[in-house]
């Protein structure tokens, strides 16, 4: 059971020092690089690589932003199989829609919450 702590702890950080690496040593702004994060999830999901990815790390490698577009293409993947070419236009929507419910609900809660202030 520790061990499965420790996994997720090491790959989410592993993924986390990649991205402030690339931060650091390029000129991409942070938008491009969260972008490429979740291209490269939706890339490695549906080739089925981000799968054995996600046992082997759990959390670690599921609330990532790649694992944000693994999400996406198992869903693509899951509503073509269902509805044929429509679910190339649904899927996404339909399988990542509980998350980002939640985000909106919760950043919602947190601007009630909190109290902006203008920055000296």
């Amino acid at each position: 059971m520790l061990i499965k702590f420790i996994n997720a702890f090491w790959v989410g950080g592993l993924i986390c020092v990649v991205g402030q690496i690339l931060i650091d040593k390029t000129k991409l702004t942070p938008a491009r690089i969260l972008t490429s994060y979740v291209v490269a999830g939706v890339i490695l999901g549906a080739l089925g690589l981000y799968e054995p990815l996600q046992e082997f790390a759990g959390a670690g490698a599921g609330v990532t932003l790649s694992g944000f577009g693994n999400t996406i293409a198992q869903g693509v993947k899951h509503s073509v199989n269902l509805h044929g070419w429509l679910g190339v236009f649904t899927g996404a929507v339909t399988s990542a829609a509980a998350g980002i419910t939640a985000a909106l609900v919760f950043s919602f809660l947190a601007s009630l919450a909190a109290r902006s202030a203008d920055k000296a």
